[in-house]
C-alpha cells in the first residue's frame, strides 16, 4: 500500500471528488478524515470507508469558519500525533454571467473556493513543518485556466488557488512538504448533475462534451487516482505542478 500509516485530511470528503478520494486513499492504507459541511454525508462516507476495510473518521466542518476549521484540525492532530496528507477539495459554483452577479455572490464564492482552503491549509501547516514531510493538493478547475462561460467568479477564486499552490509550494520545500493542483475538467459528480438537469446551464455542459478529445465527461474516481500520484511517493520529487485532468479539452 502506498499511503501506510498515513493520516490525510479530505475536505469536501461527503460526496463527489471528496467521497472518491476517500475511498482511493483508504484503500491504499491512509486513515482518512472526511470534513464536509454536510456532517451526515460525511459520515455516511467514512463508514463505507470502514465498511471496506479501512479507516476513516467524519467531521461536519464549514471551512468559511476558521475557528470551526482550527479546532477540528487541532483535535485530529491531538488524536493522531500526525497530519501528512491534506486535499483541499471543497467548492461550490453557481454558475450565472458575470453581469447577473452581485457582490454578495463574489463573497460567498471567494470565500469558499478560495479562503476555505486557506484557512485548512494555515491550521495544517504547522504540523506539518513539525513533522518536517507533508503532501498538500488544491483542487482547482480547469475554468481558472482558460476561462468558462458563466463562471467568472468562480473562475477567479480557483485561479488564485493556483498561484497559492506555486508560491506555498516554493516557501515550504525546506520543510519537505510538497504542494500540488489538480485542475479538474467537467466531471461526474453530485453538483455536475444538478448542472445538467438545468435547461441552459445543461445545454452548454452538452455542447463542451463535443469539444473533449475523449469524448466523455470525467469519472471523481478518476480525480481521486490523480489526488494519489500527488500525495503518494510516486510524485516525491514534484511540488508547485498544476496538472488538467479533462479528457484532453484543454492542453496548457
Amino acid at each position: 500500500m502506498k499511503l501506510q500509516d498515513h493520516l490525510a485530511i479530505i475536505t469536501g470528503g461527503g460526496r463527489g471528488m471528496g467521497r472518491a478520494d476517500c475511498l482511493l486513499l483508504a484503500k491504499e492504507g491512509a486513515t482518512v478524515i472526511s470534513l464536509d459541511k454536510n456532517g451526515e454525508n460525511a459520515r455516511n462516507v467514512a463508514e463505507e470507508v470502514r465498511q471496506q476495510g479501512g479507516r476513516a473518521e467524519a467531521y461536519g466542518v464549514d471551512i468559511t469558519n476558521t475557528a470551526e476549521v482550527n479546532r477540528v484540525v487541532q483535535e485530529v492532530a491531538d488524536k493522531y500525533k500526525r497530519i501528512d496528507i491534506l486535499v483541499n477539495n471543497a467548492g461550490f459554483d453557481d454558475i450565472k454571467p458575470f453581469i447577473d452577479t452581485t457582490e454578495k455572490d463574489w463573497d460567498f464564492l471567494i470565500d469558499l473556493n478560495l479562503k476555505g482552503h486557506l484557512r485548512v491549509t494555515k491550521a495544517v501547516l504547522p504540523h506539518m513543518i513539525a513533522a518536517n514531510k507533508g503532501a498538500i493538493v488544491f483542487i482547482s478547475s480547469d475554468a481558472a485556466r482558460v476561462g468558462s462561460t458563466g463562471e467568472a467568479v468562480y473562475g477567479a477564486a480557483k485561479a488564485g488557488i493556483i498561484g497559492f499552490t506555486k508560491t506555498l509550494a516554493r516557501e515550504e520545500a525546506r520543510h519537505g512538504i510538497r504542494a500540488n493542483c489538480i485542475c479538474p475538467g467537467l466531471t461526474d459528480t453530485p453538483q455536475f448533475q444538478a448542472n445538467l438537469a438545468d435547461p441552459k446551464i445543461g445545454k452548454i455542459m452538452r455542447s463542451v462534451e463535443k469539444w473533449i478529445p475523449l469524448k466523455r465527461f470525467g469519472k471523481p474516481e478518476e480525480i481521486a487516482k490523480a489526488v494519489l500520484f500527488f500525495v503518494s511517493d510516486d510524485s516525491s520529487f514534484v511540488t508547485g505542478q498544476v496538472l488538467s485532468v479533462s479528457g484532453g479539452l484543454t492542453m496548457v
